[in-house]
């Protein structure tokens, strides 16, 4: 099973989409281990000091497929999740002094949590999903797929070319270009998908 991310995914307005030269995407892995499930409680990692969430949009590839065709992208679809990709700032910093890889600021254990799964067949247009995130009650990120930079499919599309998309896989899709900040201890949140609460923990 890959765990996929796209980051820089959304604008704040429409408008802005037809100034932005689309090209290569800019996607990074997460593993397995840092997925956090079941709307377990994330324990505060103790190698940072600054851990900052994005709300994201998670798809799950139904079926094998390699160099798709955006027009068939979204069939590889099968469910829709919405989960936390979490950043552990100063650790990336540092990395990137180096020029290194994202893994150690991005895939720490619990890096993901994610909610429960929406089959496909719930959404009539996956090209407007809306979604969104509070922190001890208090709305911080809110996004629609309308605002995607790169929809599902040329993500699906695009990713494909370089490696073969499996059953499982998942991909996290990007977030709002506002509102993403610094989770603390005693934090506590909840996003929602098309307002169904789905994803529901505190940071401990």
């Amino acid at each position: 099973m890959k765990i996929l991310a796209i980051g820089k995914n959304y604008v704040n307005n429409k408008s802005d989409l037809k100034d932005i030269t689309k090209g290569f995407q800019m996607i990074f892995s997460k593993p397995e281990s840092s997925l956090l499930k079941d709307n377990k409680d994330l324990e505060y990692p103790n190698f940072t000091s600054n851990l900052l969430y994005e709300v994201e949009l998670v798809i799950k590839i139904g079926k094998t497929g390699k160099n798709i065709a955006e027009a068939d992208a979204v069939s590889y679809i099968s469910d829709i999740a919405i989960g936390i990709d979490y950043t552990a700032k100063d650790v990336l910093n540092q990395v990137r002094e180096g020029k290194g890889p994202w893994e150690l600021a991005k895939g720490f254990d619990g890096a993901a949590p994610i909610s429960t799964f929406l089959p496909i067949s719930n959404f009539n247009d996956v090209n407007d999903i809306n979604f969104s995130l509070t922190i001890n009650g208090e709305q911080k990120q809110v996004g629609n797929t309308n605002f995607m930079i790169y929809n599902f499919a040329e993500i699906i599309a695009f990713t494909s070319k370089f490696m073969t998309l499996e059953p499982g896989d998942l991909i996290f899709t990007g977030t709002p270009a506002t509102g993403a900040g610094a989770s603390i201890k005693g934090d506590h949140l909840q996003a929602s998908i098309e307002g169904e609460l789905l994803l529901d923990f505190k940071v401990i």
